[in-house]
């Protein structure tokens, strides 16, 4: 899988998950994928299905993962939740 996402698609996410999501502490959670940020807003984190991701100001990201597979089912789940929760945005 080409290793570029959709910078609007991750923010689409953290916003749905944040606000449809159970919140738990620092995070919040909805359908495996959990969303957090740094302590002042700048820094997102999004994880699920082996996969922590960072975005950063600028939006510069980074991806941790073992296998693409696993990358390709966290971001199936993206688009997966941006569909169901805002039509299908791009």
């Amino acid at each position: 899988m080409k290793n570029e996402l959709d910078t609007h698609l991750i923010l689409d996410v953290y916003e749905i998950v944040h606000t449809h999501g159970e919140h738990n502490g620092d995070e919040y959670e909805l359908e495996g994928i959990k969303v957090s940020t740094d302590h002042d807003g700048y820094t997102v984190y999004l994880s699920g299905h082996g996969v922590d991701m960072r975005l950063e100001f600028h939006n510069k990201y980074h991806l941790d993962y073992q296998t693409e597979r696993e990358l390709e089912l966290f971001v199936r789940k993206l688009e997966h939740l941006r569909k169901t929760y805002h039509g299908n945005k791009g």
